[in-house]
């Protein structure tokens, strides 16, 4: 364990062995550190938070702070942090409303650039890269292998589905499928889809067949159907069951925002 002797910690925190913490950071009362996590200078961890195994925290990151919800009331609400994650400067983290469940959730191996802001009772799974300045409003769920490129905001309650990816600047007001590309055009700031994530897909490695059924699917989908049922009630009936095609289908039958188009 190594601290800077300007840091600040509770006598009530938890930091387990091969912890570094640089000077003027300031570590609460009911944070729990896991092993062999890195933290920079002057970052703030308060609440309860609980950070995992291996994580690489930049300066000037705020983790755990109260949601920025006019309904909170100093509730005990939660941050959850898994293992070997990025997080870098200016990163923000809020803790849980109460809400859902009280807990802010980030998973493992994820990337968030500087400047990214994860609001109150976000979900993020495993894998995710957020770019610089990018922002989720409060309950947004991330699928695993997202990427949200620089400046993008996201609707509070908005889904980022697996494998998908959000090109730059633009606004999320709906649901992005799995496996799909979402960004701009000429029209304005409002996120649209522009079909399936190809070239993401083939550098995580899957099939050709599996690229070209999830093709077929969109245009089965948004192309030649404006009524999305019967759109999905096409493909049940006419692609193979794939996994992906049914994570796919799965994703826009429970979409309660609606899906982008």
């Amino acid at each position: 364990m190594k601290i800077d002797p300007t840091a600040v910690i509770s006598p009530n925190a938890s930091i387990e062995e091969g912890v570094e913490i640089g000077p003027y950071s300031v570590i609460g009362n009911d944070v729990h550190i896991g092993k062999d996590t890195k933290i920079g200078p002057h970052v703030v961890i308060e609440g309860t938070t609980i950070i995992g195994k291996g994580n690489k925290i930049y300066q000037f990151a705020s983790i755990g702070t109260p949601p920025q919800d006019l309904t909170y009331q100093g509730e005990k609400t939660k941050v959850i942090i898994g293992d070997n994650n990025v997080i870098r400067e200016f990163v923000t983290i809020n803790r849980a409303s109460t809400k859902e469940d009280g807990v802010t959730v980030v998973g493992n191996n994820n990337y968030l650039m500087a400047y990214v802001h994860i609001a109150h009772d976000c979900r993020l799974g495993d894998n995710i890269i957020m770019a610089n300045s990018a922002t989720l409003g409060g309950h947004v769920r991330v699928g695993d292998h997202a990427i949200i490129s620089a400046f993008v905001a996201v609707h509070q309650f908005v889904r980022i589905g697996e494998y998908s990816f959000v090109g730059a600047k633009c606004g999320v007001d709906r649901d992005i499928p799995p496996f799909m590309l979402a960004s701009v055009d000429e029209t304005g700031p409002r996120a649209k889809l522009f079909g399936v994530n190809s070239i993401g897909l083939r550098r995580k490695g899957f099939s050709k067949e599996t690229i070209e059924a999830l093709k077929k699917a969109y245009m089965i989908i948004w192309r030649k159907h404006k009524n999305m049922s019967k759109g999905i009630a096409q493909v049940e009936a006419e692609l193979p069951k794939l996994p992906e095609l049914e994570l796919l289908l799965s994703f826009l039958k429970s979409s309660k925002r609606g899906i982008i188009r």
